[in-house]
C-alpha cells in the first residue's frame, strides 16, 4: 500500500490525488492532501451531502490468536470484554505506566481468537513495538495489514451513496450496520465509525481496488476531501487529534477522555494505578471548548489566562465553517470557569468556555 520517497510515503491513492489537482502535504511523514480546492467547500460538502477522505496512512493490526483478549485488557484502558459480538467496535487510550497516552485507537471484534486495531500513522511504529513486546509471552499474532487501504465516507448520505455501489445484498447490509459496528462484505471491511461527527462508513479494502473506488464514490456525488477539511470537522465534533491535544505527557482525565477509562476492579490495565493516584488528588487541568468572541483566529500553543486561577494553553484552534466563528479546544486549570481570555499576537481577547462538540448532525450543539 506504501511507498518510500525522499519526500515522504505515499499510500497507494497517492497519483490519483496529484491528478485531481491536490495540494500535498506533510503530514507526519505521509505526503497527503490537504485540499483539492476549497477546504470550506469540502467541509460543507460533508456536513450536507457526503464527502471521501484517503486515511490510508492509518495503521491497521490485526491480533490473532488465543490470548489476544487478554493482551488488549492489559493494553487498553476501556475495557475490551465490552465487545462480545462479531463486529462491535470500542474506542480507547493506550497508557504508558504513568498514565501518558501512548496513542488513542478504535478496536473491533472479529471473533475471539481475532481483533483488528486501527491507530494513527505518526505513532505507527512505537505503537507497534509496544503491542508487539507486551505479546511476546502471550499466544497473540501482531500483523500490520499493509496490504489494505482504507477510504472513510463521510456525511450525511454518506451511507446510501456508498450503498449503491455495492450489490444489493451488501447493500442492504451496510445499511442496517448500527453504529459503532463493523462487518466484512467480500473484501470490504465496513465500519460504520469516523472522525467527523456525521454519519458514515470507514472502509478497509484491498489497496489495488482503492483507485476504482474512490472514483466510483466521485461518480456518485462524493466530494475528494483532504486532511483541512478533515481537521475542522473534528474539531467543530470536539475530537482531539493526537499529537496535539494529548500525547504522553498528558492522561486521559485532562484530555476529556476519562469516560473511556474502565475501572472494573479486574481489568488490571497498564497506567491503571497512576490513573488512580491522579483521580485521589483531583484538581489539575481539564479540558474545554473555547469559542472567541472577536474577529481572529485560535491556533495551537496560544495562552489561555484564567484570571485568579491560572494559565492554560490551547491545544487546537481554527475558524468554524459551521459556526462562523473561531473554536478551539484548551487544557485548562481544573477551576477554570466560563470566562478565559486567550492571548492573540500579543492581545488578550475573550473566551468563552463550552462543553464540547460544538456540531452535532451539521447543527450548532453549543449556545451561540
Amino acid at each position: 500500500m506504501t511507498a518510500e520517497t525522499s519526500l515522504g510515503r505515499h499510500t497507494c491513492l497517492y497519483d490519483l490525488h496529484v491528478a485531481l489537482g491536490a495540494r500535498m502535504v506533510d503530514f507526519g511523514g505521509w505526503d497527503m492532501p490537504v485540499a483539492y480546492g476549497s477546504q470550506i467547500e469540502e467541509h460543507q460538502a460533508v456536513r450536507r451531502a457526503a464527502g471521501v477522505f484517503d486515511v490510508s496512512h492509518m495503521c491497521i493490526i490485526d491480533l490473532t490468536g488465543a490470548q489476544t483478549r487478554e493482551l488488549l485488557s492489559r493494553l487498553l484502558a476501556n475495557n475490551i470484554d465490552h465487545l462480545t459480538v462479531a463486529g462491535a467496535a470500542l474506542y480507547s487510550c493506550m497508557l504508558n505506566p504513568q498514565g501518558g497516552i501512548i496513542d488513542d485507537l478504535i478496536a473491533y471484534y472479529v471473533r475471539e481468537d481475532y481483533f483488528r486495531l486501527v491507530v494513527n500513522a505518526g505513532t505507527r511504529g512505537k505503537d507497534l513495538a509496544w503491542i508487539t513486546t507486551h505479546a511476546a509471552d502471550l499466544s497473540v499474532r501482531v500483523l500490520e495489514r499493509a496490504d489494505l487501504a482504507m477510504l472513510a465516507v463521510q456525511g450525511p448520505l454518506a451511507r446510501e451513496r456508498t450503498a449503491a455501489l455495492m450489490s444489493a445484498e451488501n447493500g442492504a447490509m451496510a445499511m442496517a450496520l448500527p453504529a459503532f459496528f463493523a462487518t466484512q462484505l467480500a473484501d470490504w471491511f465496513i465500519a460504520r465509525t469516523g472522525y467527523t461527527g456525521e454519519d458514515g462508513f470507514e472502509i478497509m479494502l484491498p489497496a489495488g481496488e482503492a483507485v476504482r473506488v474512490w472514483q466510483s464514490l466521485n461518480a456518485a456525488g462524493v466530494r475528494s476531501c483532504g486532511l483541512g477539511a478533515r481537521d475542522t470537522l473534528r474539531l467543530e465534533a470536539g475530537m482531539n487529534l493526537y499529537g496535539n491535544d494529548m500525547d504522553e505527557h498528558t492522561h486521559p482525565f485532562e484530555s476529556g477522555l476519562g469516560w473511556t477509562v474502565d475501572f472494573t476492579p479486574q481489568h488490571e490495565f497498564i497506567g491503571r494505578a497512576a490513573l488512580e493516584a491522579i483521580r485521589r488528588r483531583g484538581g489539575g487541568r481539564k479540558r474545554v471548548g473555547l469559542l472567541l468572541d472577536e474577529r481572529a483566529v485560535l491556533r495551537s500553543h496560544q495562552r489561555v489566562v484564567v484570571p485568579g486561577v491560572g494559565d492554560g494553553q490551547v491545544t487546537s484552534g481554527s475558524f468554524s465553517p459551521t459556526l462562523s466563528r473561531s473554536i478551539g479546544l484548551a487544557r485548562v486549570p481544573a477551576a477554570t470557569g466560563s470566562s478565559v481570555q486567550v492571548e492573540v499576537r500579543g492581545r488578550l481577547l475573550p473566551a468563552l468556555t463550552v462543553r464540547p462538540p460544538f456540531v452535532r448532525h451539521g447543527r450548532p450543539a453549543i449556545p451561540l
